[in-house]
């Protein structure tokens, strides 16, 4: 199935704020044996000029590359440097792990789902017909027999709900890592098999726009993913797996992890990242729906609604009078079916792959604190541009704001664990208190701004003249 992404405007004057702050230490990303360790290095990250807005540039000597990552902290305490010069940049929407590319559904479910509706509507409209076809008397009777065996129906209603509770009990297993028990019907190996032919398909419609690894942005990702996933070689699935980093030359915001390791990272994604920690936090994120098999996850839950969906389309097309009324019937069950079920269970399994990726980014001693700044600066993205704020309910991910304050909540945690590997305490101010203290500044500026215009137009205006004629 195609999807389609909502790409970022790039080019206008709106900004968003990647806004940090200076500080005297640089790190860099360096393995100690198959866990947590960052050292501070030399590594260098600068502004790129040419850019009116002064976007933050990845610049390595190539002897850096497979040893250092970096990440710079420009000051916001100097209200001396001018906002434009920050990382300020603009999007619409950010999609991680969308549905059509980290969760492929079965090939054969694919194939036979469109004929097993279309065999439901065909049933529900031949018993709507045969019923109005019946003779008067022959309605009474078969009424009149229905009441008369309602408890051996309702017996037989009862054992049909018996046994998809008994086949929902019989197919739940624990989550990896976290312990929730879930649905799970599909086997792995075949899951794994099916995501081959999906990564096959996006080759295909990527192959003229992968960047080659000699590419400095390459060399990032595969950096800080190599670093992930050494860091956690103690999580059986993680180092059970090869790693195959891909990054793709499109201004998409996005990246996904199939699940047999393919990782996919858009350039898009590289420009609104602020530093090396929030990239680390992403791909972490994508990494553990990999790692908790959230594909084979989703998928199995929309397998066991359709199959439920196809009784009541049945019914619904054999209660109906008109076959109008029952496309209506047939929109509201696939709508209540979506909002009710799919879209809050997929906003749980979002919530989870940032608790577990976060873990997987504290391992690996990433500042854990950028991951609820990346974001905040995604919902400053959103007032910036002006688009309105839809109701979590109607989408798949959380929002924004609820992101980060669930992310926050989780911090502490996170930073325990990251000082049980041992890693270098963290120096220099909070990524968090910097990014509020930068939109502080941003909205005094405003003010000063509109205040100072709001003058000049006062003393343009012509004064009245009062002199005697």
């Amino acid at each position: 199935t195609q999807h389609t992404y909502q790409r970022p405007d790039l080019r206008g004057s709106a900004r968003n704020c990647a806004i940090t702050e200076s500080s005297n230490c640089y790190k860099n990303f360096i393995s100690k044996g198959q866990r947590c360790l960052l050292n501070a290095s030399n590594t260098e990250v600068h502004k790129n000029a040419h850019h009116g807005l002064g976007r933050f540039c990845f610049h390595f000597s190539q002897t850096q590359w497979k040893k250092a990552l970096s990440f710079k902290i420009s000051s916001a305490g100097q209200h001396s440097q001018s906002p434009s010069a920050w990382n300020i940049q603009i999007f619409r929407c950010f999609h991680i792990s969308p549905s059509f590319q980290a969760a492929p559904v079965p090939l054969f479910w694919i194939i036979i789902k469109p004929a097993q509706k279309l065999l439901a509507i065909i049933l529900g409209r031949s018993i709507r017909n045969w019923w109005k076809a019946l003779p008067p008397n022959k309605r009474e009777l078969l009424k009149q027999s229905a009441r008369k065996n309602k408890w051996k129906i309702l017996l037989g209603v009862s054992s049909l709900g018996v046994l998809f509770v008994i086949f929902y009990f019989t197919h739940l297993e624990e989550t990896p890592m976290t312990g929730r028990p879930r649905l799970l019907v599909f086997g792995k190996e075949h899951f794994r098999e099916l995501s081959q032919m999906e990564y096959d398909m996006w080759m295909e419609e990527f192959q003229s726009k992968m960047l080659p690894e000699t590419d400095a942005r390459y060399q990032v990702v595969e950096t800080v993913l190599g670093h992930l996933s050494d860091s956690n070689k103690d999580i059986p699935r993680i180092s059970a797996l090869q790693w195959v980093i891909h990054v793709v030359d499109e201004p998409d915001i996005n990246a996904f992890v199939l699940p047999n390791g393919q990782v996919f990272v858009f350039t898009g994604l590289l420009d609104a990242v602020s530093d090396v920690h929030q990239l680390s936090f992403i791909l972490g994120h994508e990494i553990a729906h990999a790692v908790l098999e959230h594909a084979a996850e989703k998928a199995s839950l929309v397998h066991f609604l359709d199959f439920l969906s196809l009784i009541f389309l049945t019914l619904i097309w054999a209660i109906c009078p008109r076959d109008s009324l029952a496309i209506v019937g047939q929109w509201i069950q696939s709508k209540l079916k979506e909002f009710v079920f799919a879209r809050p269970y997929s906003r749980i399994l979002e919530a989870e792959a940032d608790k577990v990726g976060l873990e997987l980014a504290a391992k690996a001693c990433v500042d854990v604190r950028a991951s609820s700044v990346f974001w905040q600066q995604m919902e400053l993205a959103r007032n910036i541009q002006g688009e309105p704020r839809l109701p979590e309910w109607l989408s798949t991910h959380p929002s924004h704001e609820n992101r980060a304050e669930h992310l926050d909540r989780l911090i502490p945690e996170a930073l325990k664990i990251r000082e049980s590997c041992n890693c270098p305490s963290l120096s220099g101010p909070d990524p968090r208190l910097v990014f509020k203290r930068n939109i502080q500044y941003l909205l005094e500026l405003s003010k000063d701004q509109e205040t100072s215009n709001s003058t000049k137009q006062e003393l343009s205006k012509p004064k009245p003249d009062f002199s005697p004629k």
